[in-house]
Formats: C-alpha cells, sequence, structure tokens
C-alpha cells in the first residue's frame, strides 16, 4: 500500500510567493493546495485534510492572526509554520503560543522553508496523544514551586510552548531558575525521551567551544588524538540547553545561526554534514535586546533564539513564594537524623525582607546553611549566612537608633563582604564569572575572599 502524501496548504496574499512556494513543494513530493487570504485557507481546513499549514501573518483574513487562532482551535493537531516579511517580536511571541512549528522570514531559502516543513512533518508523527484537559498531569509543576501571579503566569506559558518545538530564550537574573524552567519545558514535550543536553558558554574555553559543540575528527588539530562527538551530536532527537547564550563569541554566533537554521553542521576535520533534529532553549542574565543594539550579539541570531521569550522574575519580586521555597528546599535537604523542624518566626520575616541578590540559589544556600549550624529544632536568624544576618542587624539598627556596625573600617569590611557573598551566589561559587562580572583578576578575588574566610565551592550547585 502506497504511503500517503503529506498535503500542505499554502495560504499567502503575494501571487508569487504562492505560485513559486507551491512549485517548489510539489517538485519536493508534497500534494498542494493555495489560498489568496486566511478565509480561503479556513475553508480549504474544512473542506479537505490538511497535514500541514503554510501561512503569511500580513494578509487578508490574517491580520489579527484570526487564521491561526481558528486554526489551533479546531484543529489543533495540523502544524502551522509561518512565514512573514514584516516580523515583529509581538507577532513571533502571539504565534508560538498559539503552537506553531516555526517562525520563518522572507525572503526565505528554499533549503530552509523545505527543512523546516519536513521537521514539522515528522514532529507530528512522532507527537503521543494529547492529555485529556482533565487529566492530573495537565498543569503540575514537581520541580517549580510558587503560587505567585508571575509563576502562575510561567505555568501557562510552559503548557503552550512545551507542545512544539519552538525556539525558546529565558532570561532573567542569576539564580531565577532558568535551567529548571529549560528541563520543565522539555520534559513535556515530545522529545522528553531525548537528551537535555546542557551547554554552558562560560564554562568552555573559547579555543575549545567549536571542537566541543560540534566534534572533530582524529587529526584535524594538535591533540585530536581520536574522533569525538560533538554536544550538537548528543542532543539529537532531544533539547540542546545553551546557558549564558549572551557570552558566546561573535565568529561562533555566526556557526550557531547556521546549525539552528539548518539543523546541519560539519564536525572539524570532517567534509560529510552531519544532520540533526534538535530544539534549542536558551538562556542568560544579560539583556540581550541592549547586546544586539551595542552590535556585540547578532541581530538575526536573537529573532531566531526569541521566538517565544521568557523572562523570570526574580525572587524578591515573588511574594511568598520565598516561604515555599524556603519550606521545600528544608524538607528537600534534612537527613534521616534531622532534629530542625522549621524555621522561627523572625527567620520567615527575614527571609520576606531580603532582598536575594543571588535569588533562589542563595535561599537555597541559606537554608543548607542554617540546618547546618542549627542548635534548636527551629532554625533563627543567627544559624544563616552573614549577609542575612547583617540584613537582621540593619533592621534592627533602625529601629533602635543604633548604627549597625561599631566604626567606620567594620562598616566597609562588612559590605565588602556581603558584596562577595551575593557575586559568588549569583555565579554559583564560578571564580572566574565572578572576577569577570566585578571588574577584577582572578588573583585579586582569591586574595578578597581569603581574606573573609569565603569558600567558593560553598556555593557551587
Amino acid at each position: 500500500m502506497a504511503e500517503k502524501v503529506p498535503r500542505i496548504l499554502i495560504a499567502d496574499d503575494e501571487p508569487r510567493f504562492l505560485r513559486t512556494t507551491a512549485q517548489l513543494l510539489r517538485k519536493a513530493g508534497y500534494e498542494c493546495t493555495c489560498a489568496a487570504d486566511g478565509h480561503a485557507a479556513l475553508e480549504a481546513l474544512s473542506s479537505q485534510p490538511i497535514d500541514l499549514v503554510l501561512s503569511d501573518l500580513n494578509m487578508p483574513g490574517n491580520l489579527k492572526l484570526e487564521l491561526l487562532h481558528h486554526g489551533r482551535q479546531r484543529w489543533p493537531d495540523t502544524p502551522l509554520i509561518v512565514v512573514t516579511g514584516a516580523p515583529s517580536l509581538p507577532s513571533a511571541i502571539e504565534s508560538v503560543r498559539l503552537g506553531i512549528a516555526d517562525y520563518l522570514l522572507k525572503p526565505v531559502k528554499y533549503d530552509d522553508l523545505l527543512s523546516s516543513v519536513r521537521r514539522a512533518l515528522a514532529h507530528r508523527a512522532r507527537r503521543p496523544p494529547r492529555l485529556p484537559k482533565d487529566s492530573a498531569e495537565v498543569g503540575r509543576f514537581p520541580e517549580l514551586v510558587g503560587d505567585s501571579p508571575p509563576m502562575r503566569e510561567l505555568f501557562e506559558i510552559i503548557e503552550r510552548v512545551a507542545g512544539n518545538d519552538a525556539n525558546v530564550l529565558i532570561t532573567g537574573e542569576s539564580g531565577t531558575g532558568k535551567e529548571v524552567v529549560a528541563r520543565a519545558i522539555h520534559n513535556r514535550s515530545s522529545r522528553a525521551k531525548g537528551a537535555f543536553q546542557v551547554i554552558d558558554c562560560t564554562a568552555i574555553p573559547e579555543t575549545l567551544f567549536e571542537s566541543l559543540l560540534f566534534g572533530h575528527a582524529k587529526g584535524s588539530f594538535t591533540g585530536a588524538v581520536k574522533d569525538q562527538v560533538g554536544l550538537l551530536s548528543e542532543a539529537h532527537g532531544g533539547t540542546a540547553f545553551i546557558d549564558e547564550i549572551g557570552e558566546l563569541p561573535g565568529p561562533l554566533q555566526a556557526k550557531l545561526l547556521r546549525v539552528i537554521q539548518e539543523q546541519t553542521f560539519v564536525p572539524l576535520g570532517m567534509r560529510v554534514p552531519e544532520q540533526i533534529d534538535t530544539r534549542f532553549i536558551c538562556a542568560t542574565n544579560r539583556d540581550l535586546e541592549l547586546e544586539v543594539n551595542s552590535g556585540r550579539f547578532r541581530r538575526d541570531l536573537f529573532y531566531r533564539l526569541a521566538v517565544i521569550h521568557i523572562d523570570l522574575a526574580p525572587l524578591r519580586r515573588r511574594g511568598d513564594d520565598v516561604v515555599l521555597l524556603a519550606n521545600h528546599f528544608l524538607e528537600q535537604l534534612q537527613t534521616a537524623d534531622s532534629r530542625v523542624g522549621g524555621f522561627a518566626s523572625e527567620t520567615i520575616d527575614l527571609f520576606k525582607r531580603y532582598p536575594w541578590p543571588g535569588n533562589i540559589r542563595e535561599l537555597r544556600n541559606a537554608v543548607e546553611h542554617g540546618l547546618a549550624m542549627a542548635c534548636t529544632d527551629v532554625i533563627v536568624p543567627s544559624d544563616l549566612p552573614a549577609a542575612l544576618q547583617r540584613c537582621a542587624l540593619n533592621t534592627n539598627a533602625s529601629t533602635s537608633g543604633y548604627p549597625a556596625y561599631g566604626s567606620r573600617a567594620e562598616a566597609i569590611e562588612g559590605a565588602e563582604r556581603d558584596y562577595l557573598v551575593a557575586l559568588l551566589s549569583e555565579n554559583a561559587g564560578n571564580v572566574a564569572g565572578s572576577a569577570k562580572q566585578a571588574g577584577m583578576s582572578r588573583q585579586g578575588l582569591h586574595k578578597l575572599l581569603k581574606k573573609h574566610n569565603l569558600d567558593a565551592g560553598e556555593f557551587r550547585q
């Protein structure tokens, strides 16, 4: 029995694009139906089986994304690919929230278009049946703790974007849980059985990045004593999570853009391109739009990565989530013989007042520190790290009328130590990253850490 040929609906009000695209896709072996506007496209969807929709944005019947809205509502399992000559971040975000498979810019290269079509159809073929709306699994996020408005909005976004292969950019301050959110998206996607490959741009030396990312052949450079599989190859069939993408050097930005567009790359020392099927989720604590405007980050790469943009709220803006998280970490870190059962009321008040420059990572560190130092069955402020104790002292001093520090020298010493604690918390104990953020040498930072009896290893997660 002959295999069914996929039928693609092309909706565009530009006759030349409509005609040329249909010819090229038919030549590639697909059946095509053409529609000159959104209304005609909806009629075509109603009258015949369609396996994929290729749609323009700015055309009659879709100026307000009517085609995308109605298409998602009535035919939720039919992949949608947007091809537009007037891109905008709001339209890209709304398109992805509606579940599009890709967001392409005109003039689009035929190879890029064909690659996108093949990925969307392949994704549809392997997608598991959708859970019913009343399923107990819908809306459950055991790895993400919180009930504040920012978190409830985040849960909704994750559920929407997990069902497609659109690239995601996650931004937010250090320690806000960007990798946890990326894993939540991966775990709820059709790629959940595939690898979740973490690629940390701050942990890989620039000279080795290309080799580690793409792999290399034996003898391709000095020291290449054997063939090496790249990290992107490991992510085939799954998700590549590129952390701190803002640190990626300019020359490598261009190469990564090509990989994302074509889903192919050539390992060092080889000639035959390697094909991958990978979703990209990237994260950064930098303002990438500012980096783009300053010329430090490629604009075309930014738009490829930020098809859907998730900006995580810092812990200080999440209200009582800090209490939920503190109790979560206490339960997680307790040992079988632990006598500590909770937090003193003044500790909870301190948690709510403290600004948490290191966010969730710093909170976990504080709970672990308190658990180790506690002498009673509850954690009191004096059991916590120095930065929180100083916050408590400052609050007490402001209400009593006495200064928080004895002398000017002690005040300077205390502020310097607080800064180092916050710096290490933000960078998860990474000395090189902390030194770079502070604008000093690694040797200089090591001297300060020794001066204040601080161990960077205690801040690593």
